[in-house]
């Protein structure tokens, strides 16, 4: 972790996914891996953030798949960005989240299809790796934000760097909104 706390090094822009208002008093980045049962752990609490905040609060999804500790994550990644080539990227993402411990590629295409999306165009992305440098973009800034592990959160652009256990996050943004 970063002793200091980091920025985020890109800027939440137009190509990201997100959830909330654009001019929500509180962005949350995440930055995050299907497979990290880490992040399995922060995928309920984060929702229910969402539910508290409401319109106060902007959620941000950014690939950090660790492939070297999760052999399964990169490929889940790229299907959820094959997905969102669909427009139905948060709900491939909850499902990925929902089955975070079977993510091999068939039950992908399952997957995809169950968020609505169509399973052969998302095939086809897939079998080309279409979906691969964006992927790589989002490892990348995640990399120059200081982002090593997941789940690794940003609010408003500085890296959080205490408990993401629901209250003390909780108490963390709302003393940035009471602040704001």
């Amino acid at each position: 972790m970063n002793e200091g706390g980091g920025r985020l090094a890109i800027p939440v822009g137009a190509d990201d996914h997100a959830q909330g208002p654009d001019d929500a008093a509180i962005t949350l980045v995440e930055y995050g891996d299907y497979e990290c049962p880490y992040c399995g752990q922060a995928f309920p609490i984060v929702q229910e953030l969402q539910r508290v905040f409401a319109e106060s609060l902007r959620l941000v999804f950014r690939n950090l798949p660790l492939s070297n500790v999760h052999p399964h994550a990169e490929g889940a990644a790229e299907a959820a960005e094959a997905v969102a080539l669909q427009g139905r990227f948060w709900a491939m993402h909850d499902l990925l989240y929902q089955h975070q411990r079977e993510l091999r590629a068939e039950s992908l295409l399952k997957y995809a299809e169950e968020a609505g999306a169509d399973a052969t165009q998302v095939a086809e992305v897939l079998a080309r790796r279409g979906t691969r440098a964006r992927v790589e973009n989002d490892l990348e800034g995640a990399l120059r934000s200081g982002a090593n592990g997941t789940p690794t959160f940003f609010v408003n652009g500085s890296r959080y760097d205490q408990s993401w256990d629901f209250d003390t996050l909780r108490e963390f943004i709302q003393a940035e909104l009471d602040r704001g």
